[in-house]
């Protein structure tokens, strides 16, 4: 019923790029493969293996790379990974870019690619996702309650969820918080500016990023005292952020490009010192951003 819909109002739109068939048509795979997902997490559970984590690793890597595959099929998704290398061995502490909610799609793609388990820090809000809230609570993540004020019993957490990663281990987390958008940018630097007027001024020139919140970095950095550190920053998902502005990026014009850069854990300084570097981190994937968007602006 919604296919002639969808197909009828993008030919009155005179779009050729049909947006909202393709969308229509991405939702109805994710919706067969969130069935999927829960009918084979039913069947480890009915046959005692619900706690099989390599199991449930198994499964979050195929379901992540059918819903890549879904998206290069019904909407034109390519990606294009510079230094997909670094991923392996781990254990690594993984700081990535929020732009929108398929972010956390991104790192388990990747992840998945290197025969890595990731450990995520994500809201707690994707749990209305089936496969996140069964399989997610099954493997050692960690789902952030908003607006608690719990502040030192989430970090303890946190650093819990980092003890005891080996080889391959890697912890996920997004250090901005939230999407980034220019309200919240202004808001962000405001908050700083109370505490720490000279941060703010340092973090003033960011123009896509959010300043990065250092606590939960910190947290599962001192879980993990000897993983190494690798930043994602990736371009071309912005306009995902809304279901209304989607239809403008279906299908996808130019790939999305990922950069994945690896920094030796001797190299990451400790204590106050980490704050700064982190910036200096975050003020470095903002230009890179930044310059992707130039060549498309030309």
């Amino acid at each position: 019923m919604w296919l002639p819909a969808a197909a009828t109002l993008d030919a009155l739109t005179a779009r050729t790029r049909l947006p909202w068939t393709r969308l229509l048509s991405f939702a109805t795979a994710w919706a067969w493969l969130e069935s999927a997902g829960v009918a084979a997490s039913a069947a480890l559970w009915i046959t005692g293996r619900s706690g099989r984590a390599d199991l449930h690793y198994t499964l979050q890597r195929r379901w992540a790379a059918a819903l890549v595959d879904a998206l290069r099929v019904c909407a034109g998704l390519r990606i294009e990974v510079e230094g997909a290398d670094v991923l392996a061995p781990g254990p690594i502490v993984m700081l990535s870019r929020h732009a929108n909610l398929a972010d956390a799609l991104v790192p388990a793609w990747l992840l998945g690619r290197a025969g890595m388990c990731p450990r995520y820090v994500l809201t707690s809000e994707l749990l209305v996702d089936p496969c996140l809230d069964i399989v997610g609570n099954r493997l050692p993540n960690h789902f952030v309650e908003r607006g608690t004020n719990d502040g030192d019993g989430q970090l303890a957490q946190l650093r819990q969820l980092a003890r005891g990663m080996g080889g391959p281990d890697a912890a996920v987390i997004y250090p901005e918080g939230r999407l980034a958008s220019a309200a919240r940018r202004t808001r962000r630097l405001a908050q700083i500016a109370e505490q720490d007027p000279a941060r703010a001024v340092r973090l003033r020139g960011m123009h896509h990023l959010l300043a990065p919140k250092i606590d939960g970095a910190a947290a599962l950095l001192a879980g993990a005292p000897t993983a190494d550190v690798v930043f994602l920053a990736h371009h071309g998902l912005e306009g995902l952020d809304r279901l209304v502005a989607a239809p403008a990026v279906v299908p996808f014009r130019e790939p999305v490009r990922v950069r994945l850069t690896r920094v030796a854990r001797s190299e990451v300084p400790q204590g106050a010192g980490l704050a700064r570097w982190l910036d200096e981190q975050w003020l470095a994937m903002d230009r890179w951003v930044d310059g992707q968007e130039r060549p498309a602006a030309r």
